[in-house]
């Protein structure tokens, strides 16, 4: 969008918007600097209204200006937004690694607007929404969704589609604004629900998009999609794989995070999902529980006798599940491939 925003006055703005008009003004140095201040959450806010206003037209920057006494400057500019600014002021802020970790957080955030009506419909009544249409629309209306309701559409599907449509999503390329709006609006149609149409934005398909849907899936759609996609996509299938936490990565984690993870796992569900663990995982998990614990752990695995093994694999994945919500809202790191790891 590249018009000026009629009729936007700086009494209607937002603290937020108003702090982005400001910083719209700056250079990409004092811009940075000035957000630099602020938390990653304050941020976060900041850079969505950055890219959202896109282009403020001097009088209301103007306006807004005097609002901040403290800040005087010469030979004000139209004052201009978009991704690449935000992107810009993000990374010169906190570093590269973060600044696209925070975009990513921001696309999903502003993604899917004009689907927002679809949250408040169950999975099944999506599923049901949806029955018929091509995987590269089922992929698209997915990424357009909260990772965890698009994940449980996603195990709402039979097999073969769920596998075409994470391969949809992961190879998916821009989509037009328009085409977005077009098949959000014949989904209101269908559902009967009439809500104003609103801006629509990118798509946000990609590796990315496809791991947050398929993690927050079960065990059993986890797995399915993909095995389903070694076939289909070999290629995009070792990308997401190489994305994705594992079991194996409790040995990456900080001593703290494994002991905070194992902390919310009882002694029964751990017995299990240490069945046929490697050697790794069993000293990792020994050295980082109380003596206690290690006594109840033992004894748990000594008389727990024969399990199936997909009693495994989902006691397995529970606690994936765990440290996947650590990472997620940053309470816990794993090193990844190109950090150092440990060698026994």
């Amino acid at each position: 969008m590249k018009t000026e925003q009629p009729g936007l006055g700086a009494p209607a703005l937002t603290g937020a918007q108003k702090v982005a008009v400001v910083i719209m003004q700056m250079n990409p140095a004092s811009g940075a600097s000035v957000m630099a201040q602020f938390t990653e959450a304050e941020a976060e806010e900041i850079a969505a209204e950055i890219v959202r206003l896109r282009k403020v037209s001097s009088s209301v920057a103007d306006k807004v200006i005097i609002e901040f006494h403290e800040y005087v400057a010469s030979g004000r500019r139209t004052a201009r937004g978009g991704r690449d600014i935000a992107a810009g002021l993000l990374e010169a802020s906190f570093g590269a690694d973060k600044a696209a970790g925070l975009m990513d957080r921001l696309a999903s955030t502003m993604a899917g607007k004009s689907f927002e009506f679809l949250e408040l419909m169950a999975p099944d009544q999506l599923r049901e929404l949806i029955d018929g249409e091509l995987p590269q629309t089922v992929a698209l209306i997915l990424t357009h969704l909260r990772p965890g309701k698009a994940s449980a559409v996603m195990a709402a599907l039979d097999d073969e589609l769920a596998c075409e449509v994470a391969r949809c999503i992961g190879t998916m390329g821009p989509v037009a604004p328009e085409v977005v709006g077009i098949v959000a609006e014949v989904l209101k149609q269908r559902s009967g629900t009439v809500i104003s149409q609103g801006k629509s934005t990118d798509n946000v398909g990609g590796i990315q998009p496809l791991v947050d849907i398929i993690t927050r899936a079960d065990a059993r759609t986890e797995r399915t999609v993909l095995d389903g996609l070694e076939t289909l996509e070999p290629e995009l299938a070792g990308e997401v794989r190489a994305r994705m936490l594992t079991f194996m990565d409790i040995v990456k984690l900080e001593r703290r995070d494994i002991q905070q993870t194992l902390r919310r796992v009882s002694p029964e569900l751990l017995a299990i999902a240490m069945k046929g663990a490697p050697a790794v995982i069993l000293d990792a998990v020994r050295s980082n529980i109380s003596a206690r614990n290690q006594e109840m752990l033992e004894f748990e695995m000594a008389h727990s006798g024969p399990v199936r093994a997909s009693q495994v694999e989902e006691a397995r994945s529970e606690i994936v599940r765990s440290i996947r919500e650590g990472t997620a809202n940053g309470t816990m790191v794993v090193r990844r491939a190109h950090e150092d790891d440990y060698v026994n």
